[in-house]
């Protein structure tokens, strides 16, 4: 017998839950909706103690100068220990519907950044649906080019430190030659002094924050 060709469809479910640090600005209430910040911290903070998030970067910012996310609504999940960020996009997508769900955030203004291990997850969660995310800030982190094609209309500046021997600051610079390559709306800054740690900079940068908002999706 010849071979034929066949296909079948069948629809798969699973559950997915990841604990997470929720940032709320001051007079949060329900007649308005906030811009969301959603934080991927890096690999050290994985687990299942939610202080560990505090560590670093984005939740740091909002424990110990939390003006500075005045205008928005914080999401600071923590990844499981024996997993890593690339391989929960679908809870991190599901918790971005629940966000959506339980507090008064604007869908059209969802803002994604992470450093190391969450600047990996940065990249690979806005490739996976960028038309979620009006603009990303990945630190320190990296992805694949062949899929840069995918942020075209995502607008993204990326941070690394020049000296970074834990992840190099190659990683950073393909994928933004990869964008620029398919006409994206990227910027680069790379600190020349500054080591793996070029987030305590970054996250203390009000720019950031404004150039967040400037962004917003047209739909």
């Amino acid at each position: 017998m010849t071979q034929s060709a066949q296909m079948f469809e069948r629809q798969v479910t699973k559950t997915v839950g990841l604990k997470y640090l929720l940032h709320l600005p001051p007079g949060y209430e329900a007649v308005r909706r906030w811009p969301l910040i959603l934080f991927l911290h890096g690999m050290g903070e994985r687990g299942d103690n939610l202080e560990l998030v505090k560590k670093h970067g984005l939740a740091r910012v909002a424990e110990e100068t939390p003006e500075l996310l005045a205008r928005f609504v914080a999401l600071s999940p923590q990844c499981p220990l024996e997993t890593y960020w690339t391989h929960e996009l679908d809870a991190l997508h599901a918790l971005l519907d629940h966000a959506l769900e339980q507090y008064v955030v604007d869908p059209k203004r969802i803002y994604l950044t992470g450093l190391s291990m969450g600047g990996f997850g940065t990249w690979f969660l806005g490739m996976s649906r960028p038309e979620r995310f009006a603009a990303m800030a990945p630190i320190c982190g990296g992805g694949e080019p062949y899929g840069a094609a995918r942020l075209k209309d995502v607008p993204v500046w990326a941070f690394h430190g020049a000296k970074d021997r834990i992840v190099p600051p190659s990683e950073s610079r393909r994928m933004v030659r990869a964008l620029k390559a398919v006409g994206g709306n990227v910027r680069l800054t790379i600190y020349p002094e500054a080591d793996h740690d070029s987030w305590t900079v970054t996250y203390n940068n009000p720019e950031l924050y404004d150039w967040f908002l400037q962004h917003q999706l047209p739909r």
